[in-house]
């Protein structure tokens, strides 16, 4: 029987810049489809969705080994903190065996 692999993770920032709910709009979307077209990965914001200086999004990855699912949650971490669209200030990951 082959094993499921579930990555997940939830990266929170804080977006210095924004003045309103429409400004961080505009990040949250350019966040959301970097990590979508660099990674294939299943992307959402996920909370703080009313505060405009706060931004939280989820991913997820399914594979069927832990080392490949790992290293893509390290390397989504790195991209978005290589984008310098906000400040991360909190990043939670977990891998799920199924």
């Amino acid at each position: 029987m082959t094993a499921m692999i579930v990555g997940i993770g939830i990266i929170t920032f804080r977006l210095h810049e924004c003045r309103s709910l429409k400004g961080k709009r505009k990040v949250v979307k350019s966040i959301i489809s970097r990590l979508r077209n660099n990674f294939n990965a299943s992307v959402a914001e996920v909370g703080s969705n009313d505060i405009y200086q706060r931004a939280e999004i989820g991913f997820s990855f399914v594979g069927n080994n832990k080392a490949v699912i790992n290293s893509k949650i390290d390397k989504i971490f790195n991209l978005v903190d290589d984008l310098g669209l906000a400040e991360i200030i909190d990043t939670e990951m977990e891998i799920i065996h199924l």
